[in-house]
């Protein structure tokens, strides 16, 4: 992927690049555009652009140094016996779980994405926030990180994929409607690695990418403009978590 227009480009180099955008226009017309149609891309909105690409276990890593994730997957396997609205027949992987977890507020170590640039904009600015910083758009290249994953399997026999691999998961449960509404998938990267470190860490393996991770930063002050164009676009709270108990709150923002 080669970016032709003349936005402010920095950071190019191993695999990653920032774009610094202005305004909603700039952002939808480079969504829309040929380059960014023609790769499997998979997206990300973050509230703040200094946020790295991790997940909330391994932001809880941080703290408690002892944090086991294993641990923590068998108690909530524990705690879901008997709860309506789980079907474990249907959970069979660790990673069926996780995601799962995620759905009912689990720390679990996914992060999770969308296939739509636009969702993975509501995202980014649905909430309020410092008025000086700037969003995060994320867009990563799912074929590129697929190909990776084989080179590195390939070159590292006998390693665990869970310490080699930025995995996606697609959950087979099927209790959860906002997943579903949000076109949304997980990806589970090793253990204390954010997803940038992990690019920048295993460039070298594909030759003929040049970019795999791309980073959309926005102003937050343009907030109430993506807002309003996204819900033109049915892009709402109401559309993406289909919830009786959001209906109210819909209704009395508007």
């Amino acid at each position: 992927m080669i970016l032709t227009r003349d936005y402010l480009i920095r950071n190019l180099s191993e695999g990653v690049i920032t774009a610094d955008l202005s305004s909603w226009e700039e952002f939808s017309k480079m969504v829309t555009g040929r380059v960014l149609n023609t790769g499997n891309y998979i997206w990300r909105g973050q509230r703040s652009a200094d946020w790295l690409l991790e997940s909330t276990f391994d932001r809880m890593l941080k703290k408690f140094d002892n944090n086991d994730s294993l641990r923590n997957l068998k108690s909530f396997k524990i705690g879901t016996k008997g709860r309506a609205g789980l079907n474990p027949e249907n959970t069979e992987s660790d990673d069926d779980w996780w995601a799962t977890g995620l759905h009912y507020g689990q720390v679990t170590p996914l992060l999770e994405w969308t296939i739509s640039p636009f969702i993975a904009a509501y995202f980014a600015f649905c909430k309020d926030g410092n008025q000086q910083e700037r969003r995060a758009i994320y867009a990563f290249a799912q074929s590129v990180a697929l190909v990776i994953n084989k080179e590195l399997k390939i070159k590292n026999l006998g390693t665990s994929e869970d310490d080699l691999f930025v995995k996606y998961v697609n959950p087979s449960f099927d209790d959860n409607s906002s997943l579903a509404k949000q076109s949304g998938l997980f990806t589970k990267a090793p253990t204390g690695v954010d997803i940038e470190r992990w690019v920048r860490g295993n460039f070298s393996v594909v030759s003929k990418a040049k970019v795999i991770l791309l980073k959309l930063t926005l102003p937050s002050a343009e907030r109430t403009t993506f807002l309003k164009a996204l819900n033109r676009m049915n892009i709402n709270k109401l559309t993406l978590f289909p919830s009786c108990r959001e209906a109210p709150k819909f209704s009395n923002r508007m």
